[in-house]
C-alpha cells in the first residue's frame, strides 16, 4: 500500500550559499508489515546476496527479515529466550556480499544482577538457504543487554555490546556498564573472547559508530551524558584516555556525523538537540514524548546532513511519529521541520538506507503501539 506525502518547505527559509536550496521534500509511504508486535530494533543489509539491501527486525519473539523488493517476511529465529528480543547487529564482516547477524534477547531491564534471567547475546549461523531458520550460538552476556553493533577494528570486525545497566544497579547507581567487544573466532561456534572497553557510565541507552578516517570509534549516550571510546591503530583506548564529552542532561539516542552530534534528551526524553563544532547546543524540538529513534543523513542533497527524529507516544498536542529537521546552514543557525509521519507511526526505531538504489536515501521505521513497519521512499528532486 502506498500513500504519497508532500512536504512544502516555507518560502521564507533562505539557504546560505554553501547549502544549496532544494525542491520540496517528498516521501512516499509504503507499509511493509502491519502486524508487528513491538518492533524493538531494525537492521539493514543484503541477506540473500542479490545486491539489494533487505530489512531485518528484532520483534517481540522473532528475529525476521524482509526480502527486497517483494518484502516477503522470513523468520530467522523464533522464541530464542523466555523473554522478549531487544536488538540486533547486521553487517557484512567477511566481504562475501551477505550480512552476518548477531542478536540480543531476554529483555528484562528490572533484573540487573542475574545474567541467566536478564540479557542474552547470540550469533546466528546462516543456513545454506537464508529463508530457513538460522542456528543461534550463545555467547557470554551481561544483564540488561540493550544495543549491539559490528565495528571495524583494523582489518577485522568486533561485536560491541552495550547493556542498559551495570550489574546490580538500581536507578542507575552501582557498578558501571560493561561495554564489551567480542572477537570473532574462525569457527563462530567456538568460544568468543571479549574485551572490556569501558565501565565508567552507569545507565546507558544507545551508541553510534563514528568514522574517523579509516578508523571506527564509538560515541555512547546515557544518563550521565555522552562519551567517546576511541580506536587507535586497532587498539581501544581505555576509559581514562578516551575522553568524556557533553555532560548536560543525558542522552537516550545519540548520533554523530562530521561536526554534528544529534541527541534525544534526556533518556526517553522530550528534546531533540544538536551540538555543533565545539559543543554549542541547539534544541530543535521540545515536544517529543518517549523519544526513541534518531538518524542523521543527507536525504535532500544539501551537502550536509538533516536530522530525523521519532517518538512513540502522543505528546501534549496529541501527536506522535517522525519529523525531518532541515538546517539552513552548516551552523544550524536556523532550521525548520516537516512531518514524515504524523500519528501513523509510534516510532520505536528508524534507519536510513537507499533501498531502491536510486541514489536517494530512504527512511525505514518500526512502530510499537502502531504495530507496523514502513518505508518512506525518498521522491525528492
Amino acid at each position: 500500500m502506498f500513500r504519497s506525502i508532500f512536504f512544502i518547505a516555507s518560502a521564507l527559509i533562505i539557504f546560505s550559499s554553501c547549502v544549496p536550496k532544494v525542491t520540496n521534500p517528498v516521501f512516499e509511504e509504503q507499509v511493509i508489515d502491519d502486524e508487528v508486535d513491538i518492533g524493538y530494533g531494525l537492521g539493514i543489509g543484503d541477506v540473500d546476496g542479490d545486491g539489494k539491501d533487505d530489512i531485518l527486525l528484532a520483534d517481540k519473539k522473532q528475529f525476521v527479515w524482509y526480502r527486497n523488493p517483494d518484502w516477503q517476511r522470513f523468520v530467522m529465529v523464533d522464541s530464542l529466550t523466555e523473554r522478549d528480543n531487544v536488538c540486533l547487529a547486521v553487517r557484512d564482516i567477511n566481504g562475501d556480499g551477505q550480512v552476518e547477524v548477531a542478536v540480543g534477547a531476554q529483555w528484562n531491564p528490572g533484573e540487573t544482577s542475574d545474567p541467566m534471567q536478564s540479557g542474552s547475546v547470540h550469533y546466528l549461523v546462516r543456513p545454506e538457504d537464508p529463508t530457513q531458520l538460522w542456528q543461534p550460538v550463545a555467547l557470554h552476556n551481561e544483564p540488561t543487554v540493550h544495543r549491539m553493533q559490528w565495528v571495524k577494528v583494523d582489518d577485522s570486525y568486533q561485536l560491541v555490546v552495550l547493556p542498559l545497566h551495570g550489574r546490580g544497579n538500581q536507578n542507575g547507581e552501582g557498578e558501571g556498564v560493561k561495554v564489551l567487544a567480542y572477537h570473532v573466532p574462525d569457527n563462530p561456534s567456538d568460544e568468543w573472547e571479549y574485551t572490556l572497553l569501558d565501565q565508567s557510565m552507569h545507565l546507558t541507552h544507545n551508541f553510534d559508530i563514528v568514522q574517523e578516517g579509516e578508523t571506527e570509534s564509538l560515541i555512547i549516550g546515557g544518563k550521565e551524558g555522552a562519551k567517546m571510546i576511541r580506536n587507535s591503530g586497532g587498539q581501544w583506548l581505555r576509559e581514562d584516555t578516551a575522553g568524556g564529552i557533553l555532560r548536560e542532561e543525558g542522552f537516550g539516542e545519540i548520533r554523530k556525523s562530521g561536526n554534528l552530534i544529534a541527541g534525544i534528551q534526556p533518556m526517553h526524553g522530550d528534546k531533540l538537540s544538536v551540538y555543533i563544532g565545539d559543543g554549542e547546543r541547539k534544541i530543535l524540538y521540545d515536544s517529543l514524548k518517549q523519544g526513541h529513534a534518531l538518524a542523521c543523513a543527507d536525504l535532500l542533497s544539501q551537502g550536509q546532513d538533516q536530522v530525523v527524529g521519532g517518538w512513540r507516544e502522543q505528546n501534549d498536542g496529541g501527536d506522535m511519529g517522525i519529523k525531518l529537521f532541515i538546517g539552513s546552514d552548516p551552523d544550524w543557525s536556523s532550521w525548520h521541520s516537516v512531518w514524515i509521519d504524523r500519528n501513523g507511526m509510534a516510532c520505536e526505531d528508524l534507519l536510513i538506507a537507499d533501498l531502491d538504489n536510486d541514489g536517494k536515501k530512504d527512511i525505514i521505521a518500526a512502530g510499537r503501539s502502531s504495530h507496523n513497519l514502513k518505508v518512506y521512499w525518498n521522491r525528492s528532486h
